[in-house]
């Protein structure tokens, strides 16, 4: 009997161990998927309309033709409406030509979103 009630406590632990570990590797690989996700400050300052953020990150050097998930700056700027971001970048020398990989400018991405705002000012400076 006392040997039987040994081997269920063994078989138990062992069980119990096993599922422990698979959920501890579980965790770890889903914190890692999420941590491997891409972010770019500087993009997402441009999505969240925050101009101020927007200028000090190009003042500390960040480049305003650099493309991000094959999108730049002033193409993030046209498609979320941001008038005075597009204007900051095109300042600071954005390229309003820049194509995407799937052959879109900015200003198909303003007309996508039907970003009034930033359509009127992109037709302005073709």
């Amino acid at each position: 009997m006392k040997k039987t009630v040994f081997v269920t406590v063994l078989v138990m632990s062992i069980t119990f161990v096993g599922f422990a570990t698979e959920s501890i590797e579980t965790s770890v690989s889903h914190d890692y998927e999420l941590n491997n996700y891409k972010s770019n400050p500087f993009c997402m300052a441009i999505v969240k309309g925050d101009v101020e953020v927007v200028k000090k990150m190009i003042e500390l050097g960040s480049d305003v033709n650099e493309k991000w998930d094959g999108m730049t700056p002033l193409m993030y700027a046209a498609r979320y409406n941001r008038v005075e971001i597009i204007k900051i970048l095109v300042k600071k020398g954005a390229n309003v030509k820049t194509k995407d990989p799937k052959g879109y400018t900015a200003m198909k991405f303003a007309k996508l979103s039907n970003a009034k705002e930033a359509i009127a000012l992109l037709e302005t400076l073709k």
